[in-house]
């Protein structure tokens, strides 16, 4: 009889019937790109390896060489509210002609749709960081696919545009499940090969030390992650972009890195 009893727990526990779950608890991750000098493009660690076979992207690889004949550099913003430095920002990317993409939050839309809408009508391509910037990592697809939808929605009933499936995982924090979602749904999940901290507005980089680290960090085919809020980044932006002139770059697109323009 007890051997009886032992088989049929065992069998109650594989099943789950006394709530015990079977599965490991879903990873977090934190992106990060280790800042590399001499030009030469980072690398992300072993255990972020998986994040390009998932429809991530963080650097462009055919264009790895400093001396290559061809430099590209992508640049991207996060951008959550205004403080006035997102319309400066706008003014300089109109005067130096360049093409940059913005990931937008609910908050943007909802409160400076105007300036929303001139991203678009600039040339700009207005990307998804979900509608409240939560940490996706935990939650489920259906909680992401919600907030992903949701900012879609806000964005084509305020602007009258549709939104670029491109997705930045709020603070960098995602996990596998996240990017399988996204990629099996047809968004194409950007990360960054170069950051600094920028993000805090009451601890602002010097317009020298930011630019020297920027300009030190700098590598082809580079994804660049700027805050627009930043005073110092629209202070110095127009100054970087004539130094990437300068130095060969073109700036590209996200349907260029991700070859959607080809696709499409």
């Amino acid at each position: 009889m007890k051997k009886v009893f032992l088989i049929l727990l065992c069998a109650l526990l594989l099943s789950g019937m006394l709530g015990i779950s079977c599965h490991a608890e879903e990873a977090s991750y934190n992106w990060y790109c280790v800042h590399v000098k001499d030009h030469v493009q980072p690398r992300v660690g072993a255990e972020l390896s998986f994040v390009e076979s998932l429809g991530g992207y963080y650097i462009d690889h055919a264009h790895a060489g400093w001396e290559d004949t061809e430099k590209v550099i992508y640049l991207t913003f996060d951008a959550g509210y205004e403080n006035g430095n997102i319309a400066k920002i706008l003014d300089v990317l109109r005067k130096e002609e360049v093409p940059a993409a913005f990931f937008i939050l609910g908050n943007l839309i909802t409160k400076n749709t105007d300036l929303v809408k001139r991203m678009a009508e600039e040339g700009h391509t207005v990307c998804n960081h979900t509608v409240r910037h939560a940490n996706m990592s935990t939650k489920s697809d259906e909680e992401l696919l919600r907030e992903l939808h949701e900012l879609e929605r806000l964005y084509e009933e305020k602007t009258g545009y549709q939104m670029a499936p491109f997705y930045r995982p709020p603070e960098g924090r995602f996990s596998k499940k996240n990017l399988e979602c996204t990629k099996a749904n047809g968004y194409d999940t950007i990360f960054w090969s170069f950051a600094y901290a920028d993000w805090d507005n009451n601890k602002q980089m010097s317009p020298e030390k930011a630019k020297q680290k920027i300009l030190e960090n700098l590598h082809n085919g580079e994804i660049m992650l700027l805050h627009p809020t930043s005073s110092t980044n629209a202070e110095i932006l127009g100054d970087i972009i004539k130094e990437l002139k300068a130095q060969g770059f073109r700036f590209g697109t996200l349907d260029q890195l991700t070859g959607r323009s080809a696709r499409s």
